[in-house]
This record gives C-alpha cells, structure tokens and sequence, in this order.
C-alpha cells in the first residue's frame, strides 16, 4: 500500500470515529432529554414549589379586664403555662372593699323591702279599724236621726254625727289606698326576686368577679411570648401584658405566585422542610385553603396611586396549609419561621373554596368564665340572715 493510500485508510477512519462519537452523542442527547422530559412528566408536570412560606399561629393576647397595680408576674418568656395557669397577680385591696360594700348595700336594701312586708299587714290592721270606725259612726248617724225626728237631739248634733260618717269613710279610704300602695310593690313577688334586691345582688355578684379577675389567668395552653409587664406596673382595663402561643396550633402561610394557583385546591398534598430542621425533617401537609385576596389586597396603602394606575406585576396569594399534628408535636415550630413548599396537584380538580360552615368553633375555652356559684349561696345567706323577723 502506497502512501498516500495509506493517508486516504487513515482519513477515512477518522471520518468514520467522529460520526460515531457524533452518533453517541446524538443519541445520548435524546436520551436524556427523553428521560427529562419523562421525568417532567411524571414527577415535575403536577408539582409547585416555593420558598416565600412561612409558619404561622394562634398568638393569644393576654389583657388584663380589670385595673390595679401588680404585684407578681408568675412566668417569663419561654414558660410553659397550662390552661387556668394564674399569670399575674394584682392588687386585691380595693376589690376586697368594693365586695365588702355591695354585701352591706344588699343587706340594707333586704331589710328596707322587709319594710315593705311588715307594713302589709299594718295596713291591713289599718283598715280594718278604719272599717269598725266607718260602721261606727254610720250607727252613731242613723240612730240619731231617728233621735232628730223626735225632737230629741239637736240639729247640731246631727250635723256632727253626719260629718264624722264622712270622715270616717275618708279615713277607711285612705287606709285602703295605703294598702294598695303598698301591695303594688310586694304582690306576687318574692323577696328574693324583688327589682332593689336583684339589683343589689348584681352588684355584689359584679363586685366579686372583680375581685377574681384580679388573677389573670390564661384561656389556653403553651408558651409564653412578649412579656411587656413588670411588678409594681399600674394597670389599665384592656392593657396589654403578654402573648401565648400554643405549640400545637401551627400551620403554613404559603405565598404562591396567582400564575401556580390554578390547579390547587383543598386537600392536595404537601411537603414542607423548613430551614430550622433542615431537610431531615420533611412535614406532610395539607390544603386547607386559599386565602381570598392578595396581600396587597389587604395592605393599608393601596397598589396603585391616586390615579389608578400601576405597574403590573404578579401577585401572591396566601395558601393555607394544615400540617401533620404528630410531627409538629415530635418537632416543635415557632412562628415565622422560613419554610420550603412543594405541592403536587391532584388528577382532578377539587374545591378551591370551603362549601360549607363549620359545626363547632374552631378554637374553644372555658379558662376565663368565672363560676359564680359560691358567691351565689353567699347572696342567700345574706337575705335570709336580713329578711329573718
């Protein structure tokens, strides 16, 4: 074989090796695109993410309902507090007073009713003397006239006799209206339920919540957040003192772009890693729902300016999402903190809004409604100690 021959086997061979690597990598190409596009399709084409999510919670404001000056605060933040947990104590002096007042008043106003009784039946005493009296003298006037047609009394007399029927009828009238008077304000009503006692009860009654609001307590249980009272501190009714956030009442604020939402809806699944646990912890959640406007909706300066217009960009629309409560219980949340969202949209589409109402309350306590039940028996006693003759 000739040289050149040989250079033209060479060239040839060359030729041939790079269309076969072009090939490959042709082929490895489609490959992977194919695969990518499989990829896609099955796992990617029904996903959304995204990374504008944070944790949000029930933050319970505590107030005090009731004026005073502190005198303990029971916890700091961080603490653990239970339901009915008394976290700040006030001064009870003046409430002690004020209950003190509302009994005396209460027994004073029992005995003034009792009054009322008792003069029952001095009118009634009234009256009947008052009758004896009418009849009396109505005897006294008939038997003198009989006397006047004889001649036998005066003139005068009779006229005498005649006033004192007049006077004693006006007499036996008035008895009779003090009577009715009087009846007006005890017939048919017991002392108990007389309006001046109900009246004084009540103020005993809100006396005494007073003196029990002087412990604030708290409604649920969880932990204490933004503690802002100290000892010593004058209270005012409604001031703020303290947050709680209970741990297990946590949920997701996902803040999709509106261009995602349109195959989201309630029940989808979702993961959620946050970056306080990383992604060793992956939550499992779920679409509760979709919030009803923007958050610029919502904001207190509008979007646009004075003329209407705006520079239009796209919105994001909170989603809200339930997690697991036994994983948030095995690893605690805490407010705010920044999350990484993935939802994979369902086959078919489901509710975007809630189609019926709630049957319960979606968050119940009973830890403040005071039990009036003592002080109840102790407004008994005191109107049978003052009602007793």
């Amino acid at each position: 074989m000739t040289l050149q021959q040989a250079d033209a086997h060479n060239e040839t061979t060359q030729i041939q090796k790079r269309k076969k690597m072009l090939f490959i990598f042709a082929a490895v190409v489609v490959i992977v695109a194919g695969a990518s596009a499989a990829w896609w399709y099955f796992n990617l084409r029904d996903v959304q993410s995204t990374d504008d999510a944070y944790v949000a919670g029930n933050q319970i404001a505590i107030s005090s309902q009731v004026a005073g000056s502190v005198i303990s605060v029971n916890y700091i933040d961080t603490d653990l507090v239970h339901q009915g947990d008394v976290l700040v104590t006030l001064d009870n002096t003046d409430a002690l007073i004020n209950v003190k007042k509302a009994k005396h008043n209460l027994a004073t106003v029992v005995k003034k009713i009792m009054q009322l009784y008792v003069a029952d039946d001095l009118y009634s005493a009234s009256i009947q003397e008052a009758r004896v009296n009418y009849q009396q003298a109505q005897s006294d006037y008939q038997r003198r006239v009989r006397l006047g047609g004889a001649a036998a009394i005066s003139q005068e007399n009779l006229q005498h006799a005649k006033d004192a029927v007049v006077s004693s009828k006006a007499a036996l009238d008035v008895a009779v209206q003090n009577w009715r008077s009087n009846r007006v304000m005890i017939q048919g009503t017991s002392l108990e339920k007389q309006p001046e006692v109900l009246q004084a009860s009540d103020a005993v009654r809100e006396a005494w919540i007073a003196l029990q609001r002087t412990q604030i307590r708290s409604p649920v249980s969880g932990y204490i957040a933004q503690r802002n009272v100290q000892v010593g501190e004058t209270l005012s009714a409604g001031q703020a003192l303290m947050s709680i956030v209970p741990a297990e009442q946590m949920w997701i604020n996902a803040n999709f772009k509106e261009t995602q939402l349109s195959g989201v809806s309630i029940g989808q699944k979702v993961s959620v890693v946050t970056d306080f646990y990383g992604s060793d912890v992956v939550f499992d959640g779920t679409v509760d729902g979709i919030t009803m406007g923007t958050g610029g909706a919502f904001s207190v300066l509008p979007a646009q300016n004075a003329t209407g217009n705006w520079i239009k960009v796209v919105q994001r629309l909170p989603v809200r999402i339930l997690l697991d409560a036994e994983q948030v219980k095995a690893h605690p949340l805490r407010i705010g903190l920044s999350t990484n969202v993935t939802l994979r949209e369902t086959g078919s589409r489901g509710e975007t809004l809630a189609t019926a109402q709630r049957n319960t309350p979606a968050y119940h306590s009973t830890a403040l409604v005071i039990d009036t039940a003592s002080i109840d028996k102790e407004i008994l006693a005191i109107i049978k100690t003052n009602a007793a003759l």
